[in-house]
């Protein structure tokens, strides 16, 4: 039997996502594998999983069966939510419209669950309603601005915005050492857990320094997984705290210094810019090892 779609939305949505969110059975594989073999067609040529489908393309599918494209029914895990973390959760929210939320996230908590993730932003977002989404992340040792959509609409308007790099991203981190340049940008090949190479693009700039430490503006145009982390210590000054790429650090006790204190973007016509200040243990290290820093962090990225 033959099925074709023709689609009708402007999703900007790779195929093999809109294939999983329609027929919620299909596996990754399954899918991959009947695009190959051209049983899964767009406007009647062969295709690959990475295509993104646009308004008025049609989707035909040659091998089509009710008992092979199908919706199963996913039962999840409850995962109950502390009262106290609930509380945190709905403390952090700096920003909340109908259709997303800015969480200033703490850290130690972190984005995705796992097989040792106890609880997640993710868990806790389900637990409030099942509609809301991640539509990026930030380490779980990395404290500062995360958002959440509250619609697939917006799932998908700000996931594109990510992909297309148009959301800007602002970190501080607090670094042992400090790099050669002041300013620079750094272009650098990253290696990921699969040993896969993948190029980075970061500029950033020194705030402030002492003989020991230096407090750091990173503006990544990249987002790879621990890629500020690596720069920093590609740069000669890993960060504080950082007990995976720091292991010698003076600094041992202390949680990771960086922050991802500002987002700027413009989603339906309209600007957004959000600014969340420095977690108490930044501003107690600071304090604590006479590093000067402005409480008005805008200002760092009106000099940026």
């Amino acid at each position: 039997m033959i099925k074709n779609i023709k689609i009708l939305n402007n999703f900007n949505q790779r195929l093999d996502k809109y294939l999983k969110q329609r027929y919620t059975s299909l596996t990754q594989g399954f899918i991959e594998k009947n695009i190959r073999k051209k049983n899964i067609l767009i406007n009647n040529s062969s295709t690959k999983a990475n295509y993104l489908i646009k308004l008025n393309d049609e989707l035909r599918i040659l091998n089509y069966h009710e008992k092979l494209y199908k919706n199963k029914i996913i039962y999840k895990k409850n995962i109950k939510i502390s009262k106290e973390i609930l509380v945190e959760f709905k403390k952090s929210i700096i920003f909340e419209n109908n259709d997303f939320i800015v969480l200033n996230k703490w850290s130690q908590i972190a984005t995705q669950g796992g097989s040792k993730i106890i609880t997640s932003i993710d868990h806790i977002i389900n637990n409030i309603n099942a509609q809301y989404r991640l539509v990026h992340r930030l380490d779980k040792e990395t404290s500062g601005l995360l958002l959440i959509a509250k619609n697939l609409n917006y799932a998908k308007k700000l996931s594109f915005l990510f992909k297309q790099k148009e959301i800007s991203k602002f970190y501080i981190a607090i670094c042992e050492g400090f790099p050669k340049n002041n300013i620079s940008q750094i272009k650098l090949e990253i290696k990921t857990k699969k040993l896969k190479t993948e190029d980075t693009l970061t500029n950033y700039k020194v705030l402030n320094k002492n003989k020991r430490i230096s407090s750091i503006l990173f503006n990544p145009h990249t987002g790879k997984t621990h890629q500020l982390r690596i720069v920093s210590k590609n740069l000669g000054c890993p960060i504080v705290g950082d007990h995976k790429y720091n292991v010698y650090s003076k600094y041992t006790k202390e949680n990771l210094m960086l922050h991802a204190f500002a987002l700027r973007f413009t989603i339906d016509k309209k600007k957004f810019e959000f600014i969340s200040n420095l977690p108490d243990d930044f501003l107690k290290f600071i304090k604590k090892n006479n590093l000067k820093i402005n409480k008005d962090l805008k200002n760092y990225l009106n000099s940026s």
